[in-house]
Protein backbone atom coordinates (compact mmCIF):
# COMPACT_ATOMS: atom_id res chain seq x y z
CA UNK A 1 0.00 0.00 0.00
CA UNK A 2 1.50 3.08 -1.24
CA UNK A 3 1.02 6.53 1.24
CA UNK A 4 -1.40 8.05 -1.24
CA UNK A 5 -3.52 4.71 -1.37
CA UNK A 6 -2.90 4.89 2.48
CA UNK A 7 -4.54 8.28 2.80
CA UNK A 8 -7.47 7.63 0.37
CA UNK A 9 -8.73 5.18 2.49
CA UNK A 10 -9.30 7.03 5.44
CA UNK A 11 -10.52 10.02 4.58
CA UNK A 12 -14.28 10.38 3.82
CA UNK A 13 -14.14 12.22 0.70
CA UNK A 14 -12.25 9.82 -0.95
CA UNK A 15 -15.16 6.95 -0.71
CA UNK A 16 -16.01 6.44 -3.51
CA UNK A 17 -13.17 3.77 -4.60
CA UNK A 18 -13.84 0.36 -6.33
CA UNK A 19 -16.20 -1.72 -4.70
CA UNK A 20 -14.77 -5.01 -6.50
CA UNK A 21 -11.27 -4.87 -5.55
CA UNK A 22 -8.97 -4.48 -2.37
CA UNK A 23 -6.43 -1.98 -2.12
CA UNK A 24 -3.23 -2.01 -3.65
CA UNK A 25 -0.67 -4.25 -1.43
CA UNK A 26 -1.36 -4.89 2.15
CA UNK A 27 -1.55 -3.33 5.49
CA UNK A 28 1.62 -5.73 6.85
CA UNK A 29 3.77 -2.85 4.53
CA UNK A 30 3.03 -0.37 6.48
CA UNK A 31 2.83 -1.14 10.11
CA UNK A 32 2.71 2.06 11.38
CA UNK A 33 0.13 3.30 9.89
CA UNK A 34 -2.13 5.07 12.03
CA UNK A 35 -5.40 6.53 11.29
CA UNK A 36 -6.43 9.86 13.48
CA UNK A 37 -9.81 11.71 12.91
CA UNK A 38 -10.40 14.56 14.22
CA UNK A 39 -13.83 16.73 14.91
CA UNK A 40 -12.65 20.76 14.03
CA UNK A 41 -15.36 22.09 15.01
CA UNK A 42 -14.19 25.36 13.96
CA UNK A 43 -16.00 28.76 12.45
CA UNK A 44 -14.33 28.51 9.28
CA UNK A 45 -14.83 27.98 5.66
CA UNK A 46 -16.00 24.13 6.80
CA UNK A 47 -18.87 25.40 8.86
CA UNK A 48 -17.33 23.21 11.76
CA UNK A 49 -18.00 20.11 9.65
CA UNK A 50 -15.44 17.19 11.06
CA UNK A 51 -12.61 16.21 8.99
CA UNK A 52 -10.45 13.30 8.92
CA UNK A 53 -6.78 12.90 8.53
CA UNK A 54 -4.11 10.55 7.86
CA UNK A 55 -0.52 10.31 10.00
CA UNK A 56 2.47 7.83 9.77
CA UNK A 57 3.06 7.58 13.31
CA UNK A 58 6.94 7.06 14.26
CA UNK A 59 6.69 5.53 17.64
CA UNK A 60 3.18 3.50 17.28
CA UNK A 61 4.04 1.67 20.96
CA UNK A 62 3.76 5.23 22.69
CA UNK A 63 -0.05 5.92 21.67
CA UNK A 64 -2.62 5.27 23.77
CA UNK A 65 -4.47 1.66 23.19
CA UNK A 66 -7.67 2.61 22.19
CA UNK A 67 -10.59 1.15 24.40
CA UNK A 68 -14.44 -0.28 23.58
CA UNK A 69 -15.44 2.76 25.26
CA UNK A 70 -13.34 5.06 22.88
CA UNK A 71 -15.63 4.30 19.88
CA UNK A 72 -18.80 4.75 18.36
CA UNK A 73 -20.20 1.43 16.55
CA UNK A 74 -20.03 2.52 13.69
CA UNK A 75 -19.27 6.57 14.27
CA UNK A 76 -20.87 8.72 11.90
CA UNK A 77 -18.66 7.64 8.63
CA UNK A 78 -20.11 4.33 8.79
CA UNK A 79 -16.61 3.31 10.50
CA UNK A 80 -15.81 0.72 13.34
CA UNK A 81 -12.14 1.95 13.98
CA UNK A 82 -10.90 2.26 10.79
CA UNK A 83 -13.02 -0.33 9.57
CA UNK A 84 -16.26 -0.16 7.21
CA UNK A 85 -16.91 3.21 5.03
CA UNK A 86 -18.79 3.73 1.69
CA UNK A 87 -15.93 2.83 -0.77
CA UNK A 88 -18.85 2.36 -3.96
CA UNK A 89 -19.32 3.88 -7.33
CA UNK A 90 -20.96 7.34 -7.17
CA UNK A 91 -24.32 5.70 -8.12
CA UNK A 92 -24.89 4.40 -4.77
CA UNK A 93 -24.23 7.24 -2.64
CA UNK A 94 -27.85 8.66 -2.62
CA UNK A 95 -29.48 4.86 -2.36
CA UNK A 96 -27.12 4.07 0.58
CA UNK A 97 -28.10 7.64 1.95
CA UNK A 98 -31.76 7.04 1.31
CA UNK A 99 -31.33 3.78 3.50
CA UNK A 100 -29.53 5.06 5.99
CA UNK A 101 -32.37 7.78 6.35
CA UNK A 102 -35.27 5.19 6.12
CA UNK A 103 -33.53 2.55 8.52
CA UNK A 104 -32.91 5.80 11.22
CA UNK A 105 -36.41 6.83 10.85
CA UNK A 106 -37.73 3.39 11.11
CA UNK A 107 -35.89 2.54 14.47
CA UNK A 108 -37.59 4.72 16.19
CA UNK A 109 -41.38 4.67 14.72
CA UNK A 110 -43.65 2.54 16.62
CA UNK A 111 -45.89 1.09 13.84
CA UNK A 112 -42.87 -0.33 11.63
CA UNK A 113 -41.66 -2.34 15.16
CA UNK A 114 -44.95 -3.54 15.57
CA UNK A 115 -45.53 -4.85 12.19
CA UNK A 116 -42.13 -5.86 12.09
CA UNK A 117 -42.24 -7.96 15.47
CA UNK A 118 -45.43 -8.97 14.44
CA UNK A 119 -44.10 -10.69 11.46
CA UNK A 120 -41.23 -11.94 13.58
CA UNK A 121 -43.72 -13.92 16.02
CA UNK A 122 -46.34 -14.79 13.74
CA UNK A 123 -44.56 -15.47 10.45
CA UNK A 124 -41.06 -16.12 11.13
CA UNK A 125 -41.74 -18.11 14.99
CA UNK A 126 -39.64 -15.95 17.13
CA UNK A 127 -38.68 -16.18 19.58
CA UNK A 128 -36.41 -19.11 19.28
CA UNK A 129 -35.33 -21.18 21.90
CA UNK A 130 -32.11 -21.59 24.41
CA UNK A 131 -32.07 -24.93 24.32
CA UNK A 132 -29.34 -27.17 27.10
CA UNK A 133 -27.75 -29.60 25.19
CA UNK A 134 -27.71 -32.02 27.99
CA UNK A 135 -26.11 -34.89 26.22
CA UNK A 136 -23.70 -32.64 24.18
CA UNK A 137 -22.55 -31.34 27.83
CA UNK A 138 -21.71 -34.52 28.78
CA UNK A 139 -19.74 -35.44 25.87
CA UNK A 140 -17.23 -32.81 26.89
CA UNK A 141 -17.70 -33.59 30.76
CA UNK A 142 -14.01 -34.64 32.07
CA UNK A 143 -13.63 -37.58 34.26
CA UNK A 144 -13.81 -36.28 37.95
CA UNK A 145 -17.23 -35.38 36.53
CA UNK A 146 -16.72 -31.68 35.94
CA UNK A 147 -17.23 -29.80 32.71
CA UNK A 148 -19.30 -26.95 31.09
CA UNK A 149 -22.90 -26.54 30.30
CA UNK A 150 -23.67 -26.38 26.53
CA UNK A 151 -26.83 -24.35 25.27
CA UNK A 152 -27.50 -24.12 21.72
CA UNK A 153 -29.81 -21.05 20.38
CA UNK A 154 -32.27 -22.70 18.11
CA UNK A 155 -31.91 -20.84 15.09
CA UNK A 156 -32.40 -23.22 12.45
CA UNK A 157 -35.74 -23.69 13.76
CA UNK A 158 -37.07 -20.09 12.21
CA UNK A 159 -38.92 -20.35 9.22
CA UNK A 160 -36.89 -21.24 6.09
CA UNK A 161 -34.73 -22.69 8.56
CA UNK A 162 -31.95 -20.10 9.30
CA UNK A 163 -31.68 -16.85 11.29
CA UNK A 164 -31.37 -14.81 7.74
CA UNK A 165 -34.79 -14.73 7.53
CA UNK A 166 -34.39 -12.35 10.85
CA UNK A 167 -32.37 -9.53 8.52
CA UNK A 168 -35.03 -10.36 5.27
CA UNK A 169 -38.22 -9.50 6.67
CA UNK A 170 -37.27 -6.23 8.14
CA UNK A 171 -35.41 -4.87 4.71
CA UNK A 172 -38.18 -6.22 2.86
CA UNK A 173 -40.27 -3.72 4.69
CA UNK A 174 -37.56 -0.72 4.30
CA UNK A 175 -37.95 -1.48 0.43
CA UNK A 176 -41.75 -0.57 0.68
CA UNK A 177 -41.02 1.83 2.27
CA UNK A 178 -38.64 3.44 -0.31
CA UNK A 179 -41.09 2.40 -3.13
CA UNK A 180 -39.14 -0.16 -4.76
CA UNK A 181 -40.64 -3.16 -5.53
CA UNK A 182 -37.67 -5.41 -7.16
CA UNK A 183 -35.19 -7.02 -4.76
CA UNK A 184 -32.02 -8.69 -5.49
CA UNK A 185 -29.84 -10.68 -3.28
CA UNK A 186 -26.37 -12.74 -3.10
CA UNK A 187 -26.59 -15.99 -1.80
CA UNK A 188 -23.83 -18.77 -0.95
CA UNK A 189 -25.21 -21.55 1.09
CA UNK A 190 -28.94 -21.10 -0.20
CA UNK A 191 -30.42 -20.08 2.86
CA UNK A 192 -29.88 -15.89 2.55
CA UNK A 193 -31.48 -16.58 -0.64
CA UNK A 194 -34.58 -19.04 0.19
CA UNK A 195 -34.99 -16.13 2.92
CA UNK A 196 -35.00 -13.24 0.53
CA UNK A 197 -37.13 -15.40 -2.00
CA UNK A 198 -39.93 -15.95 1.32
CA UNK A 199 -40.64 -12.80 2.07
CA UNK A 200 -40.78 -11.57 -1.31
CA UNK A 201 -43.25 -14.06 -1.51
CA UNK A 202 -44.69 -12.88 1.69
CA UNK A 203 -44.87 -9.15 0.47
CA UNK A 204 -45.51 -9.21 -3.53
CA UNK A 205 -42.38 -8.43 -4.56
CA UNK A 206 -39.82 -9.21 -7.62
CA UNK A 207 -37.14 -11.13 -6.66
CA UNK A 208 -33.44 -11.85 -8.31
CA UNK A 209 -31.35 -13.61 -6.25
CA UNK A 210 -27.20 -14.26 -7.89
CA UNK A 211 -25.64 -17.27 -6.58
CA UNK A 212 -22.27 -18.74 -7.97
CA UNK A 213 -22.70 -21.57 -10.11
CA UNK A 214 -20.78 -24.01 -7.71
CA UNK A 215 -22.46 -23.48 -4.97
CA UNK A 216 -25.64 -23.85 -6.92
CA UNK A 217 -24.29 -27.53 -7.76
CA UNK A 218 -23.77 -28.17 -4.05
CA UNK A 219 -26.47 -26.64 -2.65
CA UNK A 220 -29.44 -27.58 -5.26
CA UNK A 221 -31.93 -28.08 -2.86
CA UNK A 222 -31.94 -24.89 -1.90
CA UNK A 223 -31.81 -23.56 -5.27
CA UNK A 224 -35.21 -25.55 -6.63
CA UNK A 225 -36.78 -24.04 -2.86
CA UNK A 226 -36.02 -20.35 -4.11
CA UNK A 227 -37.30 -20.94 -7.40
CA UNK A 228 -40.34 -22.45 -6.15
CA UNK A 229 -40.63 -19.53 -3.86
CA UNK A 230 -40.81 -17.73 -7.48
CA UNK A 231 -37.52 -16.09 -7.54
CA UNK A 232 -35.01 -15.97 -10.60
CA UNK A 233 -32.00 -17.51 -9.57
CA UNK A 234 -29.08 -15.87 -11.64
CA UNK A 235 -25.62 -18.24 -11.86
CA UNK A 236 -22.96 -16.57 -11.71
CA UNK A 237 -20.03 -18.05 -13.77
CA UNK A 238 -17.07 -15.56 -12.88
CA UNK A 239 -13.65 -16.10 -10.56
CA UNK A 240 -14.37 -19.41 -8.49
CA UNK A 241 -18.25 -19.09 -9.29
CA UNK A 242 -18.59 -18.73 -5.23
CA UNK A 243 -19.98 -16.41 -2.73
CA UNK A 244 -17.66 -13.48 -3.83
CA UNK A 245 -18.46 -13.92 -7.14
CA UNK A 246 -22.13 -13.69 -6.51
CA UNK A 247 -22.13 -10.55 -4.39
CA UNK A 248 -19.92 -8.44 -6.95
CA UNK A 249 -22.86 -9.37 -9.27
CA UNK A 250 -25.67 -8.36 -7.44
CA UNK A 251 -23.53 -4.80 -6.75
CA UNK A 252 -23.32 -4.51 -10.73
CA UNK A 253 -27.19 -5.23 -11.08
CA UNK A 254 -27.83 -2.38 -8.31
CA UNK A 255 -25.29 0.26 -10.17
CA UNK A 256 -27.25 -0.71 -13.08
CA UNK A 257 -30.97 -0.52 -11.37
CA UNK A 258 -30.69 1.57 -8.37
CA UNK A 259 -33.74 3.64 -9.41
CA UNK A 260 -35.89 1.01 -9.16
CA UNK A 261 -34.41 -1.65 -6.81
CA UNK A 262 -33.47 -2.63 -3.13
CA UNK A 263 -30.34 -4.69 -2.67
CA UNK A 264 -30.81 -7.38 0.41
CA UNK A 265 -27.43 -7.83 1.34
CA UNK A 266 -27.23 -10.86 3.70
CA UNK A 267 -24.20 -10.15 5.92
CA UNK A 268 -22.80 -7.43 7.97
CA UNK A 269 -20.59 -7.17 5.58
CA UNK A 270 -20.84 -4.23 2.29
CA UNK A 271 -21.13 -0.42 2.48
CA UNK A 272 -22.24 1.73 5.37
CA UNK A 273 -25.06 1.40 6.47
CA UNK A 274 -25.37 -2.44 5.98
CA UNK A 275 -22.67 -3.76 8.40
CA UNK A 276 -25.12 -1.63 11.16
CA UNK A 277 -28.48 -2.48 9.55
CA UNK A 278 -28.14 -6.11 9.26
CA UNK A 279 -26.52 -6.46 13.09
CA UNK A 280 -29.00 -4.26 14.45
CA UNK A 281 -32.12 -5.99 12.50
CA UNK A 282 -30.11 -9.91 13.60
CA UNK A 283 -29.47 -8.40 17.33
CA UNK A 284 -33.07 -9.79 18.13
CA UNK A 285 -31.05 -13.51 18.70
CA UNK A 286 -28.76 -11.75 21.50
CA UNK A 287 -31.57 -10.09 23.18
CA UNK A 288 -33.79 -12.92 23.53
CA UNK A 289 -30.23 -14.99 24.59
CA UNK A 290 -30.20 -12.29 27.48
CA UNK A 291 -33.52 -12.74 28.67
CA UNK A 292 -33.86 -16.40 28.41
CA UNK A 293 -30.36 -16.90 30.33
CA UNK A 294 -32.13 -14.39 33.46
CA UNK A 295 -34.92 -16.78 33.20
CA UNK A 296 -32.76 -19.87 33.02
CA UNK A 297 -30.16 -19.73 35.66
CA UNK A 298 -30.36 -15.80 36.73
CA UNK A 299 -27.53 -14.70 34.73
CA UNK A 300 -25.39 -14.42 32.00
CA UNK A 301 -23.70 -16.62 29.43
CA UNK A 302 -20.01 -16.74 30.26
CA UNK A 303 -18.96 -17.55 26.73
CA UNK A 304 -20.87 -17.22 23.35
CA UNK A 305 -19.41 -18.97 20.42
CA UNK A 306 -20.55 -18.47 16.45
CA UNK A 307 -19.50 -19.68 13.14
CA UNK A 308 -18.29 -16.51 11.12
CA UNK A 309 -18.26 -15.75 7.28
CA UNK A 310 -19.72 -12.82 6.24
CA UNK A 311 -20.63 -12.91 10.16
CA UNK A 312 -24.57 -11.81 10.58
CA UNK A 313 -25.36 -14.72 12.90
CA UNK A 314 -22.10 -14.39 15.10
CA UNK A 315 -23.18 -10.22 15.52
CA UNK A 316 -26.38 -10.87 15.69
CA UNK A 317 -25.83 -12.69 19.28
CA UNK A 318 -22.83 -10.80 20.64
CA UNK A 319 -23.80 -7.12 19.85
CA UNK A 320 -26.35 -7.16 22.67
CA UNK A 321 -23.03 -8.73 25.03
CA UNK A 322 -20.07 -6.24 23.68
CA UNK A 323 -20.01 -4.17 26.73
CA UNK A 324 -20.61 -7.11 28.69
CA UNK A 325 -16.64 -7.68 29.07
CA UNK A 326 -17.02 -10.46 31.35
CA UNK A 327 -18.94 -12.88 28.46
CA UNK A 328 -16.57 -13.94 26.04
CA UNK A 329 -16.73 -13.37 22.84
CA UNK A 330 -15.48 -16.19 20.21
CA UNK A 331 -15.55 -16.26 16.38
CA UNK A 332 -15.07 -19.70 14.24
CA UNK A 333 -14.04 -19.31 10.99
CA UNK A 334 -13.52 -21.96 8.07
CA UNK A 335 -10.12 -23.18 7.96
CA UNK A 336 -10.99 -25.76 4.82
CA UNK A 337 -7.60 -27.84 4.15
CA UNK A 338 -5.86 -26.07 7.05
CA UNK A 339 -4.69 -22.18 7.13
CA UNK A 340 -1.23 -23.70 6.48
CA UNK A 341 -2.25 -24.15 2.25
CA UNK A 342 -3.81 -21.78 0.30
CA UNK A 343 -7.32 -23.61 0.67
CA UNK A 344 -9.18 -22.00 3.67
CA UNK A 345 -11.60 -19.55 4.36
CA UNK A 346 -9.89 -17.81 7.44
CA UNK A 347 -9.89 -14.58 6.71
CA UNK A 348 -9.27 -13.09 10.18
CA UNK A 349 -6.85 -15.38 11.68
CA UNK A 350 -4.60 -15.62 7.71
CA UNK A 351 -5.93 -11.90 6.11
CA UNK A 352 -4.93 -8.33 5.58
CA UNK A 353 -6.77 -5.77 5.48
CA UNK A 354 -7.86 -4.23 2.15
CA UNK A 355 -11.05 -2.97 0.83
CA UNK A 356 -13.79 -5.03 -0.57
CA UNK A 357 -17.41 -5.22 -1.51
CA UNK A 358 -18.02 -1.33 -0.61
CA UNK A 359 -15.85 -2.02 2.68
CA UNK A 360 -12.58 -1.42 4.51
CA UNK A 361 -12.01 -4.90 6.69
CA UNK A 362 -9.53 -7.82 6.56
CA UNK A 363 -9.35 -10.25 3.53
CA UNK A 364 -7.68 -12.94 2.08
CA UNK A 365 -5.26 -11.30 0.05
CA UNK A 366 -1.86 -11.62 -1.74
CA UNK A 367 1.27 -9.38 -2.28
CA UNK A 368 -0.26 -7.53 -4.69
CA UNK A 369 -3.39 -6.64 -2.94
CA UNK A 370 -5.27 -9.24 -5.68
CA UNK A 371 -7.95 -11.45 -3.41
CA UNK A 372 -6.80 -14.90 -2.20
CA UNK A 373 -10.23 -17.32 -3.75
CA UNK A 374 -11.37 -19.23 -0.32
CA UNK A 375 -11.67 -22.63 0.19
CA UNK A 376 -14.62 -24.03 3.01
CA UNK A 377 -16.98 -27.30 2.43
CA UNK A 378 -19.13 -24.79 3.72
CA UNK A 379 -20.79 -22.61 0.57
CA UNK A 380 -21.68 -20.37 3.75
CA UNK A 381 -18.29 -19.76 5.04
CA UNK A 382 -16.77 -19.45 2.21
CA UNK A 383 -15.91 -16.32 1.37
CA UNK A 384 -12.44 -14.02 1.34
CA UNK A 385 -13.52 -10.95 3.55
CA UNK A 386 -15.30 -10.27 6.63
CA UNK A 387 -17.49 -7.58 8.21
CA UNK A 388 -15.79 -4.68 9.69
CA UNK A 389 -17.28 -5.06 13.08
CA UNK A 390 -15.97 -8.37 13.52
CA UNK A 391 -12.00 -6.91 11.98
CA UNK A 392 -12.90 -3.98 14.81
CA UNK A 393 -13.89 -6.65 17.41
CA UNK A 394 -10.31 -8.55 16.49
CA UNK A 395 -8.09 -5.47 16.67
CA UNK A 396 -9.42 -4.16 20.10
CA UNK A 397 -9.13 -7.26 21.58
CA UNK A 398 -13.04 -7.94 22.34
CA UNK A 399 -13.64 -11.28 20.13
CA UNK A 400 -11.33 -14.00 19.81
CA UNK A 401 -11.18 -15.96 16.34
CA UNK A 402 -9.89 -19.22 15.55
CA UNK A 403 -10.79 -21.44 12.84
CA UNK A 404 -11.46 -25.31 12.57
CA UNK A 405 -11.01 -27.84 9.68
CA UNK A 406 -13.24 -29.14 6.64
CA UNK A 407 -12.83 -32.30 8.85
CA UNK A 408 -13.63 -31.17 12.26
CA UNK A 409 -16.80 -29.69 11.16
CA UNK A 410 -17.77 -33.09 9.54
CA UNK A 411 -16.96 -34.74 12.53
CA UNK A 412 -19.20 -32.13 14.47
CA UNK A 413 -22.29 -32.29 11.74
CA UNK A 414 -22.17 -35.91 12.73
CA UNK A 415 -21.89 -35.70 16.22
CA UNK A 416 -24.70 -33.52 17.09
CA UNK A 417 -26.82 -35.22 15.00
CA UNK A 418 -26.34 -38.50 17.09
CA UNK A 419 -25.91 -36.96 20.11
CA UNK A 420 -28.73 -34.42 20.31
CA UNK A 421 -31.21 -35.46 17.49
CA UNK A 422 -30.16 -31.71 15.95
CA UNK A 423 -28.64 -32.15 12.16
CA UNK A 424 -26.82 -29.10 12.13
CA UNK A 425 -25.92 -26.34 8.60
CA UNK A 426 -22.37 -27.13 7.92
CA UNK A 427 -21.87 -23.59 8.85
CA UNK A 428 -22.47 -24.25 12.45
CA UNK A 429 -20.72 -27.44 12.38
CA UNK A 430 -17.75 -25.18 12.39
CA UNK A 431 -18.71 -23.81 15.41
CA UNK A 432 -19.38 -27.28 17.22
CA UNK A 433 -15.84 -28.35 15.95
CA UNK A 434 -14.51 -25.88 17.96
CA UNK A 435 -16.23 -27.09 21.51
CA UNK A 436 -13.35 -30.03 20.95
CA UNK A 437 -10.57 -27.70 21.70
CA UNK A 438 -13.10 -25.00 23.92
CA UNK A 439 -14.57 -27.11 26.78
CA UNK A 440 -11.20 -28.99 28.17
CA UNK A 441 -10.41 -24.90 28.85
CA UNK A 442 -12.84 -24.15 31.09
CA UNK A 443 -14.05 -24.40 34.11
CA UNK A 444 -16.64 -26.74 35.74
CA UNK A 445 -20.31 -25.30 35.39
CA UNK A 446 -19.48 -22.65 32.71
CA UNK A 447 -22.46 -21.85 30.69
CA UNK A 448 -21.65 -21.61 26.75
CA UNK A 449 -24.21 -20.20 24.51
CA UNK A 450 -23.55 -21.60 20.75
CA UNK A 451 -25.66 -20.27 18.07
CA UNK A 452 -26.99 -23.07 16.24
CA UNK A 453 -27.45 -20.76 13.09
CA UNK A 454 -29.22 -23.33 10.93
CA UNK A 455 -30.49 -26.01 10.17
CA UNK A 456 -28.27 -29.08 7.88
CA UNK A 457 -30.73 -30.49 5.50
CA UNK A 458 -29.48 -28.12 2.54
CA UNK A 459 -25.81 -30.18 3.35
CA UNK A 460 -27.22 -33.74 3.53
CA UNK A 461 -26.14 -33.97 -0.43
CA UNK A 462 -22.67 -32.61 -0.04
CA UNK A 463 -22.25 -34.55 3.25
CA UNK A 464 -23.09 -37.83 1.64
CA UNK A 465 -20.08 -37.17 -1.07
CA UNK A 466 -17.40 -36.42 1.75
CA UNK A 467 -18.43 -39.68 3.96
CA UNK A 468 -18.61 -42.22 0.61
CA UNK A 469 -21.00 -44.40 1.89
CA UNK A 470 -20.21 -44.48 5.47
CA UNK A 471 -24.15 -44.52 6.27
Amino acid sequence: MNVSSASSCVRMNALRSSSSSSINGNASQFPLLKVIREEERTRGSRGGSGQVRCTLAAEPETLRTPELKDYERPDSFGRFGIFGGKYVPETLMAALANLEEAYRSMANNAEFQAELNGILKDYVGRETPLYFAERLSEYYRRPDGTGPLIYLKREDLNHTGAHKINNAVAQALLAKRLGKRRIIAETGAGQHGVATATVCARFGLDCVVYMGAQDMERQSLNVFRMRLLGAEVRPVHSGTATLKDATSEAIRDWVTNVETTHYILGSVAGPHPYPMLVRDFHAVIGKETRRQALEKWGGKPDVLVACVGGGSNAMGLFHEFVDDEDVRLIGVEAAGFGIGTNKHAATLTMGQVGVLHGAMSYLLQDDDGQIIEPHSISAGLDYPGVGPEHSFLKDIGRAEYFSVTDDEALEAFQQLSKLEGIIPALETSHALAFLEKLCPTLEHGTRVVLNCSGRGDKDVNSVIKYLKGKY
